[in-house]
């Protein structure tokens, strides 16, 4: 069921509900290839009778879901493990089609979120429960965890693969229903993972659910009284907004939202991890990751922090931006045009303010419009947006500081902590940073800190609202709630 249209014949896409795909009568969005401009197909704009069918469906699917076998429901996600390999090469080109990014980090992205399906498939372990005997005579004590009921995701544009699947399918292992809000611009690759699930027989109709929508959509969501829990990502201002309306409507929520990374290089730090690291990291995705590094933070004498600058300056002049389908492409386009305005608006204040282009990524935006090469941007003041505020796009804001110190004072100082790498050969300089350092994700030597599904993707600060994170531990903690008994038998 590929329903990709040429632009005269642009299709709406279905809302999944139940096990059936619906056709939909109303209000829409074009949905285009940021690459080309080509219109791709037309995104519902679901209302609240739409969400309030989807919750129905998964309320219904839930007493028999919820009674399932954690080795079932564990076997289940195994099938849909051996699906999603299967069909990696296929999502990923979804992705790129769809989102723009290259094909080599969208096949990357779809690895990771088929990560987090494996790690989820150890259900039957993560979710056993504790007990102690004896506590008085003939006292007993157990604990164990529980689904919470209907769950809802509402999930971001940049990883339209990956982010979805942090959320369904521990969702699903811990006995829950769900029902995925994609990003409105770039739903095709849920859209295909929804498919896939709705092939495999071991997850039953209204277990899984899909439907499209923008801003209604998200608010009826957060309103609807019969779902349980909202997993989000997205901007900060909007995390903070889903979170304060979830909780009033009294709901666990767990609320990812945005970031400002530094990379800091020390003078000591290998030459060729250091541009790879650096580049990677904030022109990767044209900088549309969370995990992006933004503020090159760099350290030593002039003359030291100037060599360093130089060595990323000279990795960056090598890379080409371009579609994202071309396998020459290093730095894809934004996922629209506005968003390529939005950065340019970021870089050209800056430069009113006295900042130097170090380099110019800035062109015409190529057939979609959504074209920006990797741009640097030095003499910076050290509190304007460009260091302190997320861009998500392609612009390397660089911050200096004489020591370690006073780099981590700056640093520390940030609303948010999501991630900060450090690039050293000091082991030293790389423990002091680990364990100062105000972020939840950390990287040595490493551009982009993401870990593995088995550990929770841990932002602080004003980078998650809610206390439990994405994958790992957090994730089952999350999607289930907890039970103790105490009992007495003589």
């Amino acid at each position: 069921m590929n329903e990709t249209a040429p632009d005269a014949k642009a299709i709406t896409l279905r809302n999944y509900i139940g096990g059936e795909w619906l056709e939909f009568g109303g209000e829409t969005l074009e949905s285009r290839n940021p690459a080309t401009g080509e219109l791709l197909n037309l995104i519902p704009l679901s209302s609240a009778d739409d969400i309030d069918a989807a919750v129905t469906a998964a309320r219904a699917a839930f007493p028999s879901w919820s009674q399932t076998s954690p080795i079932i429901r564990a076997r289940a996600l195994f099938a849909l493990r051996e699906v999603l390999t299967s069909q990696r090469e296929e999502i990923a080109r979804l992705v790129t089609l769809d989102m723009g990014k290259t094909f080599d980090d969208a096949f990357g992205e779809v690895g990771r979120g088929i990560e987090s399906v494996e790690a989820a498939c150890a259900i039957p372990h993560t979710l056993k429960g504790q007990t102690l005997e004896g506590v008085a005579r003939n006292v007993d004590v157990e604990s164990f965890r529980q689904p919470l009921g209907v769950v809802a995701a509402i999930t971001p544009f940049n990883f339209p693969a990956m982010i979805p699947l942090w959320f369904l399918p521990f969702a699903l292992a811990c006995g829950n229903t769900f029902i995925l809000k994609p990003s409105e611009q770039d739903p095709l690759a849920s859209r295909r993972i929804v498919e896939l699930i709705d092939g495999i027989d071991e997850i039953p109709a209204g277990v899984v659910n899909l439907v499209h929508g923008a801003h209604d959509a998200v608010n009826a969501l957060l309103d609807h009284p019969e779902i349980d829990a909202i997993s989000f990502v997205g901007k900060a201002s909007t995390a903070r907004y889903v979170a304060q309306r979830g909780v009033e409507k009294g709901k666990r929520v767990q609320a990812l939202g945005g970031a400002k990374n530094s990379l800091v290089v020390m003078p000591d730090a290998d030459p060729e991890l250091t541009a790879a690291g650096v580049t990677s990291s904030a022109f990767g995705a044209a900088g549309q990751r969370c995990l992006a590094g933004s503020v090159l933070l760099l350290v030593g004498t002039p003359e030291e922090q100037e060599r360093s600058l130089g060595v990323v300056v000279d990795a960056a002049k090598q890379l080409r931006t371009g579609d994202g389908s071309d396998p020459e492409t290093d730095v894809c386009p934004l996922v629209n045009p506005a968003a390529r305005e939005s950065a340019e608006a970021a870089v050209a204040d800056a430069l009113a303010g006295g900042a130097k282009l170090i380099l110019d990524g800035r062109r015409d935006g190529g057939s979609g419009g959504a074209e920006l090469g990797p741009t640097i941007v030095d003499d910076l003041d050290s509190d304007h947006p460009v260091t302190r505020d997320e861009i998500f796009g392609p612009v390397l804001g660089v911050v200096r500081a004489p020591d370690l110190d006073a780099a981590l004072e700056w640093l520390n100082k940030s609303r948010y902590g999501n991630a900060a790498m450090i690039f050293t050969a000091d082991g030293g300089h790389a423990r002091e940073f680990r364990n100062r350092v105000q972020a939840g994700m950390v990287g040595v030597n490493i551009g982009v800190a993401a870990p593995i599904a088995w550990f929770p993707f841990s932002g602080w600060k004003d980078s998650i609202d809610g206390d439990l994170h994405a994958n790992g531990d957090d994730a089952v903690t999350f999607y289930t709630r907890s039970k103790v008994v105490t009992s007495r038998w003589r």
